[in-house]
């Protein structure tokens, strides 16, 4: 049988990874690491081509096997960084009236993106009270062009309600254009202006870069799909990314993340990604990463990507030190100095070593510490700290030689006046408090129950400081497999995932409807197959925004890179274990695609006692899709699943209680749910409406309980 080959590539700061996955056996064939290729001429794109050329050749790998290529990106984040953007024309607009506040808003002038960075703008106004003429506008943009602008935005208030205006002036652009409305579907001029500014800014930088990964993709003549990875966690075609690039802004986090939620099979739990020179942290709950806004450079934007928090300390990270005593470890790290680590040296290498302080980069502080032997330097990291405490198991890809690690710093010790031991613990002390002091509020801004945490590390650090900081803080840790190349798994078997908001006081179920069609339709553009899209919704009242997310696979047998379907018995064991009893758990029914189970749970509050349900729904592959604490479940024909909803929430109302609870539908195949209607009524309909649709014979509904 010919083997269906996925490549996912992942761009890190240090080195590009690439990995290739067998679809048809759900194992890895091979994995390469290239150096990031940051100074070249394409940018990362080289390092991208060459990763996977080298894969290919490394591993046997035939043009026609290879089904499907994923890559992250840092383009969008190095060119924001680097100020390496396109000077924006913008196109403000709205009634004549309200000429200067709209003017206020939509003229963002220069937008600093970082140190002595800058996005430069030039601006004009369109009176929109009356129709637009075609010389008006092309006047504007030929103004703009003048000015040296060389991409335009368009924004218009409540363009978002009607568009149309917005793309008369984009039809009528010579250069390449953007809008607000094509980014996001809420209001808040001022803040969609500065996101499509800033979409804009890297828009021509996004396309060479696109057309010259697909360029090189399709001369090595390989026809299958080339997808990029969003910092939301799913991928997308290039043809987005061209239009969109903003949108790829945390996609490397995004695919560690992606990656490790193949294995992750937790509840709550925090996923720490230890790499050369930073640790991501991600926050999972309910079976899910939390996702926010992202902020680029104190700019709050209207675009969403996984809530990935990150500090400057890594297995790589450098010591520094005030003379007698360890005072911090990073931000810089032997990568960066261009060091080689003192515990992958030999031990004859650094006898008669001696301790010295220097700077890694020009202008740097001058306290980072290195051993001198026989001419050449040598870092002490934290992985060079594991090594010689041994904490880091046999075969992990942060395995050294421990005899070199416990030289190193033993020679640090001397120094210090302490042991090597207490030397390398001093090390680590620092590392783990600084990835604490992000970990410790992520769980409290979420409200975490502590008792129900898994730490699971990935990255090639991950040996280093995951179990360090999960034994600080008395919780359980574990190694996701294959942690080093994590992120390049979850760019090769990440899910379509496309996401849409509008501002909506009160949804009916039309609104949803509707929203959702949109994005399902957007899905299936993208190249996810209808029968696995899972459409979810949420209201969010204080903001009047209404969320709909449609998530699906680019293949229908998409697993993991060791996964197999587990069985009924593997289901209930996993259940047992993340609802953290030994008994009581019950499977409810027989679904397809899914296993659904429940236990009873009694719960102390002073001299009270109540009793729960918690029910957890499992997709064949025994990841969470659902988590809910507390909650009724009905199943059966869609008609009475349908009647059972509407009584229950009949009766739910006549206790006083305007508002709906949160209720998701399954119906073997897709999972809804309908928490963004508030008012029962809406609900009942919605649902009604939904289940007329479903196939199925047997479907379930599941009812949040407060």
């Amino acid at each position: 049988m010919q083997r269906r080959i996925r490549v996912g590539i992942d761009v890190g700061g240090t080195f590009t990874k690439a990995v290739a996955i067998d679809m048809a056996k759900g194992g890895i064939v091979g994995k390469v690491t290239v150096p990031t290729t940051h100074s070249s001429s394409e940018g990362v794109s080289t390092g991208i081509v060459q990763a996977l050329k080298t894969l290919m050749l490394k591993h046997s790998i035939q043009n026609s096997e290879i089904e499907l290529i994923s890559h992250s990106t840092t383009q969008a984040v190095n060119a924001l960084l680097e100020g390496d953007t396109a000077k924006v024309g913008i196109v403000g607009m709205g009634v004549g009236l309200e000429k200067s506040n709209v003017i206020k808003r939509t003229n963002v002038k220069d937008v600093e993106l970082a140190p002595n960075k800058y996005l430069h703008t030039c601006y004009r106004f369109l009176d929109t009270s009356k129709y637009l003429e075609d010389r008006q506008v092309k006047d504007a943009i030929s103004e703009l062009k003048q000015e040296g602008a060389e991409v335009i935005v368009v924004s218009e208030a409540y363009g978002v309600d009607d568009p149309s205006n917005e793309q008369f002036v984009m039809q009528k652009s010579d250069m390449p254009a953007t809008a607000g409305h094509e980014l996001t579907g809420i209001y808040g001029l001022e803040i969609r202006t500065l996101t499509a500014a800033i979409n804009a800014g890297i828009l021509p930088k996004a396309t060479a870069t696109a057309r010259f990964v697909e360029s090189a993709v399709r001369n090595e003549g390989i026809a299958a799909p080339v997808l990029i990875m969003k910092g939301d966690g799913g991928v997308t075609s290039m043809a987005t990314f061209q239009s969109k690039p903003i949108i790829t802004v945390l996609s490397g986090p995004a695919a560690s993340v992606a990656g490790a939620l193949l294995h992750l099979r937790v509840i709550d739990g925090v996923f720490v990604e230890v790499g050369g020179t930073s640790t991501n942290v991600c926050v999972i709950k309910d079976g899910r990463p939390e996702v926010r806004y992202v902020t680029i450079m104190q700019h709050p934007t209207c675009i969403r990507s996984l809530d990935v928090r990150v500090a400057g300390v890594a297995g790589g990270s450098l010591v520094r030190w005030s003379g007698r005593k360890i005072t911090d470890v990073g931000p810089r790290s032997a990568h960066i100095a261009g060091l080689p680590y003192s515990c992958y040296a030999s031990p004859e290498e650094l006898e008669g070593g001696q301790i010295i302080t220097f700077s890694p980069k020009e202008g740097d502080p001058i306290d980072y510490v290195a051993i001198e032997a026989g001419g050449r330097r040598f870092a002490i990291t934290n992985t060079c700290a594991a090594n010689a405490l041994g904490v880091v198991p046999e075969g992990d890809y942060a395995r050294a030689n421990a005899e070199s690690a416990k030289a190193a710093l033993t020679i640090l010790a001397s120094r210090l006046g302490t042991t090597m031991e207490q030397a390398a613990a001093m090390i680590l002390d620092v590392s783990s408090k600084k990835v604490l002091e992000i970990i410790e509020p992520m769980i409290k801004e979420y409200k975490l129950r502590r008792d129900r945490i898994v730490f699971v590390g990935g990255g090639g650090g991950a040996s280093v400081l995951v179990p360090y900081v999960a034994a600080k803080m008395q919780l359980k840790a574990r190694i996701a497999e294959h942690a080093e190349v994590i992120s390049s798994i979850g760019v090769a078997a990440a899910m379509i995932h496309e996401e849409a908001e509008k501002t909506i006081n009160d949804p009916k179920p039309d609104d949803i409807s509707a929203l959702a069609e949109e994005v399902k339709r957007t899905a299936l553009e993208r190249g996810a197959l209808a029968e696995s899209i899972t459409i979810q919704s949420e209201y969010v009242s204080e903001r009047s925004l209404l969320r709909v997310t449609a998530m699906g696979n680019v293949s229908l047998d998409i697993g993991t890179a060791n996964a197999q379907e587990i069985n009924d018995s593997d289901a209930h064991v996993l259940a047992c274990e993340l609802f953290g009893v030994n008994e009581g758990v019950q499977r409810i029914f027989d679904m397809k695609n899914y296993h659904i189970f429940a236990c009873e749970m009694s719960k102390k509050k002073l001299f009270l006692k109540s009793k729960k349900q918690p029910v957890l729904v499992l997709d064949r592959y025994g990841r969470v899709r659902l988590s809910v604490d507390n909650a009724a479940i009905f199943n059966g024909a869609p008609d009475d699943v349908a009647d059972r909803v509407d009584d229950f929430l009949h009766e739910h109302k006549d206790g006083g209680n305007d508002l709906a609870p949160q209720v998701h539908i399954l119906d073997g195949v897709k999972l809804m749910d309908f928490s963004s209607l508030t008012a029962p009524e809406h609900v009942s309909k919605a649902v009604r409406d939904e289940l007329k649709k479903a196939a199925a014979k047997d479907v379930a509904a599941i009812i949040r309980l407060r």
